[in-house]
């Protein structure tokens, strides 16, 4: 079965897309894609090959896990996060877990850490986010802040808040992006939540942080917060 969803990738590739994709996701020296590469598929046409290799075995997860190429790695976590769906979930999970090293870009990181990470700490302890943020691993600590993306679904906000404020200092701007994203998540669902952080922050945190978490506020608001 995997010999036929390589195939299947291949045949599907784009060269001209993966020349793009080459620079969209920053692969050059010191980049922090630096060495990955790419085929040249979009997401629509993983999605479509995941839905259909859904019942691939986890030892060929791994493999495609452990693959170079970008969309091997892609498309073996929307495998996962279709399997997570039908059950198998600590499995899933534990797999996930043990592979953050794979799970080495931003798009690898959501499309897969709040249906999986997220998921499976919904109604569990949450303390090993707080590791991940505290990580020096940037996949890691992407993964600590977007899996509360599931958590802000069900009404829960204050795992994103606390991730948030660990990660204030960061000096990644992917890490400030996610958290300025979730916050604005947040703020779709409670407003009041999201102005008590930026009453408290928004004169020292991240200036990208902040303009990604007011991006839905009216411009008067906007220029209020920034203006601090």
């Amino acid at each position: 079965m995997l010999n036929n969803l390589l195939k299947e990738l291949k045949d599907s590739s784009h060269p001209d897309k993966a020349k793009v994709y080459k620079w969209f996701f920053k692969t050059g020296k010191g980049q922090y894609g630096e060495g990955d590469k790419f085929i040249g598929l979009t997401v629509p046409e993983q999605r479509k090959l995941a839905q259909k290799y859904i019942n691939l075995s986890f030892n060929d997860i791994q493999t495609l896990l452990n693959s170079e190429i970008h969309e091997h790695r892609l498309t073996g976590l929307l495998i996962l996060t279709y399997k997570y769906k039908n059950g198998e979930k600590e499995q899933i999970y534990d797999l996930y877990s043990k592979n953050f090293s794979r799970i080495n870009n931003w798009d690898l990181v959501d499309v897969s850490a709040p249906n999986i990470v997220g998921n499976y700490l919904l109604d569990k302890d949450k303390n090993i986010l707080k590791k991940y943020a505290n990580s020096n691993h940037l996949w890691t600590k992407r993964i600590a802040i977007v899996s509360t993306l599931e958590f802000i679904k069900n009404n829960q906000f204050n795992d994103t808040i606390k991730i948030s404020e660990i990660l204030l200092d960061d000096k990644h701007d992917l890490i400030h992006k996610a958290c300025g994203w979730m916050l604005r998540e947040v703020g779709k669902k409670d407003v009041k939540v999201l102005e008590k952080f930026l009453d408290k922050y928004s004169r020292t945190m991240p200036r990208t942080m902040l303009r990604y978490s007011i991006e839905k506020f009216s411009k008067e608001k906007r220029t209020h917060y920034m203006a601090k």
